[in-house]
């Protein structure tokens, strides 16, 4: 498949939910504990989220890290604006920033 294919099929996802998470695995059943702590944070703050499990598309898997230029996964997207991976998304939450970042993006969540 083409870079452009999936970048198109990555833009996809990232346009049809307010929040999308890039991960390995499912958020029922993470395969990571990166993947696992960013949905934990999810849950905690309440957001409704879409997932991409990477595990099951290696074009995806790379092509994600190309589309945004980062190197690791879980990435997490907010009103198609890439947020960061689990060290940031964690560091955020810490703060409070995250929940104001949803909050004033208009996506509900437990703090708002």
């Amino acid at each position: 498949m083409s870079e452009n294919t999936v970048n198109s099929r990555i833009q996809d996802e990232v346009n049809k939910s307010d929040v999308v998470l890039f991960m390995k695995g499912s958020p029922v059943f993470p395969q990571c504990g990166f993947s696992a702590a960013v949905i934990q944070i999810l849950n905690a703050l309440g957001v409704k989220f879409n997932s991409v499990d990477v595990l099951m598309d290696p074009e995806v898997r790379e092509g994600i890290k190309r589309f945004t230029n980062w190197p690791t996964i879980p990435q997490l997207y907010v009103k198609s604006e890439f947020v960061g991976g689990c060290d940031i998304i964690r560091e955020m939450y810490e703060t409070g920033e995250l929940a104001d970042f949803l909050t004033n993006k208009g996506v509900e969540n437990r703090a708002a």
